[in-house]
């Protein structure tokens, strides 16, 4: 039909094309309210489609076409967050959002009341988008909060994401929200799975999740996708000064906004707020599973910070875990990677907060005798937080006249090995280590897991399969897999479910996780006690793996300067100390290490680099009373402006603040010629 246009004629007939199309996806997927019908729709886009193929040089990337884009042949592209993309600490009772407001306000060193912004908890899937002079750069999944998937090409096929920004925006600007499935487009889209045979989704999140991460973009166009924005990532300049001032102004450049959203000044009030929207949960379109709080003044946001990989200025509010009725058929012990028995519950599959259960979490031996349940029981299930299954009680008037006791075992279920409870732990633990294969093939799964090596292919299932035929049985194995594999008779290829291309692809992911950061290398050891955040403190604090490994051989000293390194390190104290050096001990452990580091390039830790801070990299000490600021306060300062901050001072030591009454850091300081500042010039040092 192009044909019978001249090109400025076709030319006008496009432009009028996209201004109607974007027009009636506004009115579809934003405002749910439709003025053409489906078909009618679908006209107006094979028009364009038409048109886009007689003349190929209309199209742009802001082309409605483009917004879904073609199959992504190699995966997801990986990309780094500017700022990093942190997850909130969590409030389940009313005493824990007393006790978050009252560490608000003695941080602040403010006794009256604060302003705080609570809005709905989506259940979606959180994501970053990237605008760059008003247009959509780039989408981005939170990932491990410093890295995420590129999804750039499915977001675009979302209707209420902007894909140019209304009014007077900033030249850079990062709007981080929350990817979700409306309930009632969820039941469609599940009656629509079932009627062409395929598997249905658990529930709209999982829905929304697996929707972009599809490979193929037309696939994830086809699904009822919404967004929500609700927060800031980069900001080439300020757009409001509040909380609430985003809010407001997120909504004018053309984002959707959850609703109800209230400012509260009291704990009664954020409660009463949090249990209106309970009562309203069932009621709203989209599904929720608590609320957040935020301070308002983002000011005060600045001086509050961040405490490990959450903000002190916020925290999620979450709704009591949904509960079901079942049976207790059986309990077995699960070993993990640190060899602790954790007793888990087998039961009768049922529904709960719209997924199935059929297995759930007795924790340990004294929650097993507090709650005594029983094989056999009817049991109370509820998804803690609505997403870990665990068991809550038996119905003892239910319960059938044979039911014994659980005796729980002091040997391993699977190597056998003794089994030992240290004093004062809740936990029995496997004493065989490496040699127990339950542990060996847990920390293989933990090694490729998503905030480790990332290694897509390697899921749990492949790993315990790859062990169970000695394909791997260490980690460096992993990276040995395709020379291995070409070497053999027995091809992976010839195995069942695998293929030639599912094995090429396996292979590109392994080799693209050769190069690995520090921090990550740390964590995906999974030494016991070491997760992420104290991954990260050990990777800044040692830099690089050569100097770890010999610093770890000193401080086995526990009287040596290495140790006493080590102490200082942020989150490290001697339990967690004689843990991490446990590892080191082992020689088999040592041995792993040494052949890993043969296999990889692990890159020295890169700390977030804050401008021309003059105290990047630097190493601080706060010592004695400060008035101009808490003890809190100053550290936080301190490390977003890319300083260390110590709790003892040594030769290495860049600044010691002191305040009033300093004592000993202050004298030793003097002694080995650091430089000593009081608060003032300390403050007048980082303002620059």
């Amino acid at each position: 039909m192009s044909t019978l246009f001249d090109t400025m004629d076709a030319r006008a007939r496009y432009d009028d094309l996209v201004k109607k199309i974007r027009h009636h996806d506004v009115l579809y997927h934003q405002n749910d309210t439709p003025e053409i019908s489906d078909g009618e729709y679908d006209a107006l886009r094979q028009e364009l489609d038409a048109l886009e193929r007689q003349y190929p040089q209309f199209v742009t990337k802001d082309s409605p076409s483009q917004h879904v884009g073609a199959a992504i042949a190699e995966g997801f592209k990986k990309i780094r967050h500017a700022v990093p993309m942190l997850s909130l600490g969590n409030a389940f009772a009313d005493e824990d959002v007393l006790e978050f407001m009252g560490r608000v306000q003695k941080f602040l060193n403010i006794t009256g009341d604060i302003e705080v912004v609570a809005e709905p908890k989506i259940d979606g899937l959180s994501c970053s988008l990237r605008y760059e002079h008003g247009k959509l750069i780039y989408a981005a999944t939170r990932g491990d909060g410093a890295e995420g998937e590129d999804i750039t090409t499915n977001v675009r096929t979302i209707g209420d994401v902007p894909q140019k920004l209304k009014g007077k925006w900033p030249e850079i600007l990062e709007v981080r929200g929350e990817i979700y499935i409306r309930r009632d487009e969820f039941k469609i889209l599940n009656e629509r799975q079932e009627a062409a045979g395929k598997p249905i989704f658990a529930n709209p999140r999982n829905a929304a999740a697996g929707s972009v991460r599809q490979l193929d973009s037309s696939i994830t166009a086809q699904r009822p996708l919404h967004f929500f924005g609700y927060a800031l990532g980069e900001c080439s300049s300020a757009i409001a000064d509040t909380q609430w001032g985003i809010r407001e102004t997120l909504k004018s450049f053309g984002f959707t906004a959850a609703d109800p959203a209230k400012i509260c000044n009291t704990v009664d009030a954020l409660l009463s707020y949090y249990r209106e929207v309970m009562v309203a949960r069932p009621d709203l379109p989209y599904d929720i599973d608590g609320v957040v709080y935020k301070v308002n003044d983002l000011a005060l946001q600045q001086r509050l910070g961040f405490v490990s990989r959450a903000p002190r200025w916020a925290t999620a509010h979450k709704f009591p875990a949904e509960q079901a009725i079942t049976i207790l058929k059986d309990i077995v012990i699960q070993v993990g990677r640190t060899g602790v028995l954790t007793p888990v519950a087998e039961l009768e599959p049922v529904t709960v907060g719209g997924v199935v259960v059929s297995r759930a979490t007795l924790h340990n031996e004294d929650e097993l005798i507090r709650k005594d349940v029983r094989v056999g029981d009817h049991v109370v299930i509820q998804r803690a937080g609505d997403v870990i299954p665990q068991v809550v009680s038996a119905l003892l008037d239910r319960r059938k006249p044979d039911a014994v006791p659980f005796v729980f075992p002091h040997e391993c279920p699977e190597c056998h090995s003794r089994a030992v409870r240290e004093e004062g732990e809740v936990a029995w633990r496997c004493t065989g280590g490496l040699t127990c294969p339950a542990q060996a093939v847990e920390r293989l799964k933990h090694f490729v897991s998503r905030n480790a090596f990332d290694i897509e292919g390697l899921g749990d299932k492949i790993i315990s399969e790859l062990w169970r035929d000695e394909f791997i049985k260490t980690p460096g194995d992993i990276f040995r897999l395709q020379q291995r594999d070409e070497a053999s008779l027995t091809k992976l290829k010839n195995r069942d479910g695998w293929g030639e291309l599912s094995v090429k692809n396996l292979f590109a992911s392994i080799e693209q996780r050769r190069i690995i950061g520090f921090e990550k290398f740390i964590f995906a050891l999974g030494i016991r006690q070491i997760g992420e955040a104290t991954a990260k403190r050990l990777a800044a604090h040692y830099v690089s793996f050569d100097p770890w490994f010999t610093a770890m051989d000193a401080a086995q000293d526990r009287t040596s300067d290495a140790y006493a390194d080590l102490l200082n390190v942020p989150d490290v104290g001697p339990g967690v100390a004689d843990d991490l050096l446990a590892f080191f001990a082992e020689q088999h452990n040592r041995d792993v290490l040494n052949d890993l580091k043969s296999c990889l390039t692990i890159t020295p830790y890169q700390p977030v680099r804050v401008g021309n801070s003059p105290v990047m990299d630097k190493t601080v000490v706060f010592t004695g009373t400060l008035t101009l600021m808490t003890r809190s306060e100053a550290k936080t300062r301190a490390e977003s402006l890319g300083a260390k901050v110590a709790g003892s001072v040594s030769a290495k030591t860049d600044y010691v603040v002191a305040g009033a009454d300093a004592g000993s850091k202050l004298k030793k300081a003097t002694e080995l010629g650091v430089t000593v500042l009081s608060e003032e010039e300390w403050i007048e040092l980082i303002q620059g």
